[in-house]
């Protein structure tokens, strides 16, 4: 049996009674994949960061705290820790608490979920990409910022760090990507972002090929997009004598 192109089903309306097309549907689904992703890496980037140095600080303690937060973010699957936020954490709170996050507005409540769990996730990924261009720097570095009468958190602030994540950025610009196509495992747990809504419009317009093929498009340009800022950001820091440096 012959498939029937049909990409003028993106215009119809939809069978549910809302008043917009089906191509409202993936646009709201974009518009959602937008925000939790950027939501999200912005939780990542400073949780990571923080935790990028703590790897590096000759405070056991705290290295050792740093160390056991990657190990746990990395080695346990991001779907099921999709599921241990919605599920579980909401348990763990206080009682007060725990019955406010129940009661939030199921989508609301999906999508802050979705937020700090990817967040996270991706912090114990940037938080070795941290880690490894602190520890790239010549030991001389630290040694000569501490000499000038820095403390150990000036040197971080005003040395280190800004040479280390000028040297980071391409590993970077992949957590970024992948924070992005990981969005999509959110549907789990009942957010509607890109992913999601090309099922919702095949479930209802049995035209799976345009869904899809709009979808990948629409992730394809989000993916073009970042990777030329992280290109023009990764052109502007470039620190000479270093990775990528003239």
């Amino acid at each position: 049996m012959a498939y029937h192109w049909n990409w003028g089903v993106f215009l119809n309306p939809v069978s549910t009674g809302e008043p917009t097309n089906y191509l409202g549907w993936i646009i709201s689904g974009f518009e959602v994949t937008i925000a939790l992703s950027m939501c999200a890496a912005v939780i990542a980037l400073l949780v990571g960061t923080l935790m990028g140095v703590l790897r590096t600080v000759p405070n056991k303690f705290l290295s050792g705290f740093a160390t056991g937060y990657v190990a746990l973010f990395r080695n346990i699957p991001l779907i099921v820790q999709f599921f241990i936020w919605v599920w579980v954490v909401p348990e763990l709170l206080p009682p007060g608490l725990g019955m406010a996050v129940k009661h939030m507005p199921p989508v609301i409540f999906a999508f802050i979920a979705s937020v700090v769990c990817l967040g996270l996730f991706t912090a114990a990924r940037v938080c070795e990409q941290v880690r490894s261009g602190l520890q790239a720097l010549p030991r001389g570095q630290r040694a000569a910022a501490l000499a000038l009468g820095l403390t150990l958190p000036q040197a971080y602030r005003h040395v280190l760090l800004p040479t280390a994540m000028r040297i980071i950025v391409p590993p970077l610009t992949s957590e970024f990507l992948n924070i992005f196509k990981n969005s999509a495992v959110a549907s789990t747990i009942g957010l509607f972002e890109l992913s999601a809504q090309a099922r919702q419009l095949v479930d209802y317009t049995a035209q799976a090929y345009e869904s899809f093929i709009a979808v990948t498009a629409a992730y394809f340009l989000i993916n073009i997009v970042i990777m030329s800022l992280m290109r023009w950001v990764e052109h502007k820091a470039r620190l000479p004598g270093y990775i990528g440096g003239k």
